[in-house]
Formats: C-alpha cells, structure tokens, sequence
C-alpha cells in the first residue's frame, strides 16, 4: 500500500482527489499540506497545517511514494502577478523539489491546456515555466495534465470562467477543431491523475492534453 501526498487540497481538483485518495484501499495514508485545515476526519488522512514560505521549517515531513500537485490561483486572488507566480511556481517548485529529495518517486502535476513558457500570456508562460522546472527534478515517473477549462464548484466565484463556460458549451460541440477544449469536470481530472499513478508504464515523463485525460479517466 502507498502513501500519496498532496498540495492544493482545498481547490477544486485537490478536493475531490483527497476524497478519492482516501477511498482507494490502494493507499494506505494520504497527506495533506495546507493553510487551514480541509475539514475532513479519516484515519487515513495525515493534515499539516504549514507556511508555505517557511517550507525548510517542515520539508522533512514531505515523505510518500506519490506527490499530486494541484495548486493555483489567479491573478484577481493573489493581488498581483508577483503573488501568483510565488503560488503556482516558486511553492510547487519548490515542494517537488523537496519531495523528490526525501525519496519520493512519482510526481502528477496539474497544468493547463496551452501551457508554454515562452508564451506572451502570463498564465500559460506560468504554467509552462513549472512544467519544465519540474521536468529537471529526479522523479521516476512524471506527469503532467493540462485540462481545458474546469468544471466544478469552487469556494470563489470566477465570473470570467462561468461565461466562458457556458460558451463553450455552446459553441465547441458545433466546431471539430474547439473539441480539444471543451469543458471538463474537476472530477474526471483527478481520476485521470490516480488512473495514470496506478498503471505500468516504463516512460518517465507524459503530458496528458485535455482529450487524453477524458480518454484516462474513462478507463
């Protein structure tokens, strides 16, 4: 049985994946590395509740056999693009990187469809940066997922989403070349992470765009 560990466990996708974790016999423990507690009892779940710019206060608790990644936010909630960045780059680099050096093998990363580091977009060139810092570290086994849009209930509302959402919708059923980015549900996405942790596969690194994680998590 293995021991999985996660970060974003209070977003969107992070929710649902502890809740799975947890459920799968699996994995013997799941941890949780957080600002405030998620709220959830389970002899299973081990919760630390940390700063995650003191992360050498409490690096060496970062210890199990899998590191899902899904942390993020926008611009609109950090406050600018330096506080952002600091979430969705410099805590997950730095949190893989401290995972890999305890001894942890298997790194799943949540990106986003478009993601590039040369992009002109902040949000995608963000996305992309981690992807290839990631890349560098000593896993055995990486992947990485870019869904399209998200669907799902956050605890923020996200009005710029929601319209794009119902566009989509709308509009990507009529369109073969807009099939790649139609919509896809937090829950498929988590799924498609676990599905991918637990087959046998000898690459060491795979990115998964938003068709094939539909694909994954339909297995």
């Amino acid at each position: 049985m293995k021991t999985a560990v996660v970060i974003g466990a209070s977003g969107l996708i992070g929710k649902t994946l502890v809740r799975k974790l947890l459920e799968d016999n699996r994995y013997k423990s799941v941890k949780v590395f957080v600002r405030h507690s998620i709220n959830i009892s389970n002899t299973k779940l081990v919760e630390h509740i940390v700063d995650f710019d003191k992360i050498t206060d409490w690096k060496n608790k970062i210890t199990g056999d899998e590191l899902y990644s899904a942390m993020g936010t926008t611009i609109k909630k950090a406050g600018s693009k330096e506080a952002q960045y600091k979430i969705d780059i410099t805590y997950q680099h730095e949190f893989a990187k401290a995972a890999a050096e305890n001894g942890v093998s298997s790194y799943f990363l949540v990106s986003s469809s478009g993601a590039n580091a040369k992009s002109k977009i902040f949000y995608m060139r963000i996305k992309g940066e981690l992807e290839e810092k990631v890349k560098l570290l000593p896993f055995k086994k990486i992947r990485i997922f870019r869904p399209s849009l998200l669907l799902g209930e956050r605890d923020e509302k996200r009005f710029g989403e929601k319209a794009s959402e119902r566009l989509l919708k709308i509009v990507a059923p009529l369109f073969p070349f807009l099939k790649n980015q139609r919509p896809i549900e937090g829950e498929k996405v988590a799924r498609a992470m676990i599905v991918s942790a637990n087959e046998d596969d000898k690459e060491r690194i795979k990115i998964f765009e938003p068709l094939e994680i539909f694909s994954l998590a339909d297995k």
